[in-house]
Formats: structure tokens, sequence, C-alpha cells
């Protein structure tokens, strides 16, 4: 075991965490990339091509909930097609107007426009958007497990 490759890993796998909660960073392929770099160190010891195989996979899983947890929610709390699509206007929109704080608002405010677009009430257009947090949070709480499952995996290979 390389003690550099895996000050290496640790930093990566703590900055790709952040990430899941910041979005200016990726965060899983912040935490796969730890590895690899710790796998290149070290010569791939303890750390076959199906363990990198299983971890990409597992990057893939949270990239894919990543953009279909907002959607579930508003699915889920009875929004139509203008308000998934104003959920994900609304969260590229508020990223750039509002930093990190838009991928929170910004698919509520724009599920919401896509009820009231409708001529829906503003009891139904609220209860959509507040799917999306629901389900940008729900989401968030599964990327995190997923992450967590990740880096322990990687310390049982390695150790």
């Amino acid at each position: 075991m390389s003690i550099i490759g895996m000050i290496l890993a640790v930093v990566f796998f703590l900055v790709g965490v952040a990430g899941t909660v910041l979005p200016a960073l990726p965060g899983a392929p912040l935490i796969w990339l730890g590895m690899f770099l710790y796998g290149l160190i070290v010569n791939f010891n303890n750390l076959p091509w199906t363990f990198f195989l299983g971890q990409g996979l597992a990057v893939a899983l949270i990239i894919f909930i990543d953009y279909f947890a907002g959607a579930w929610g508003v699915n889920r709390y009875g929004g139509s097609k203008e308000a998934v699509w104003g959920s994900i206007i609304g969260c590229l929109l508020g990223l750039i107007l509002m930093g990190p704080f838009g991928l929170i608002f910004g698919p509520f405010l724009g599920a919401v426009a896509g009820e009231l677009y409708l001529k829906n009430s503003l009891e139904k257009a609220f209860k959509v958007g507040m799917g999306t947090i629901i389900g940008f949070l729900g989401g968030l709480l599964l990327k995190l497990a997923i992450e967590i499952v990740m880096i322990v995996w990687f310390f049982i290979a390695v150790f």
C-alpha cells in the first residue's frame, strides 16, 4: 500500500462526497478517479478490472439518480409533462442565476411555472413543486449512500 496513493485517494473521496452536495463538483466521478489514481500508483494490486467496472456502474447509477430524482418527484406528486420540463429548465437556470441554491429552488420554481402554464391551481402547482424538492433530497440521500458503499468497498479491497 502506498501512503501517497492512499492520501490522494482519500482527498478525492472527501472532495467527491462534498461534490455530491455542492453542484460545482462532480462527486461520484471524483471518487472513482481517486480509486483509479490509487490503482495506478500501486500497479492495481488488489484492485482488479472487475472492481473498477463495479465502481463505474455505481457512478453511472448515481448520474442516473441525479437526472431523474427531481422528475420522479414531479411525477409522484401528480405533475404534468410541462412541470417536468419546467423543473429541468429551472434546474439549469437556477444554477446560473442562483448558484448552489438554484439546484433546489430552480426546479421547484420551474415545476410550479409548468403547472401554472397549464392553468392549474396554485395549490396543485405548489404541491408538484414540493415534489421536486422531495425528489432532490431523496436522490441526494441515495447518492450519498451509494458513495459510502463505493468507498467502503475500496477500503475492503485494499486492506
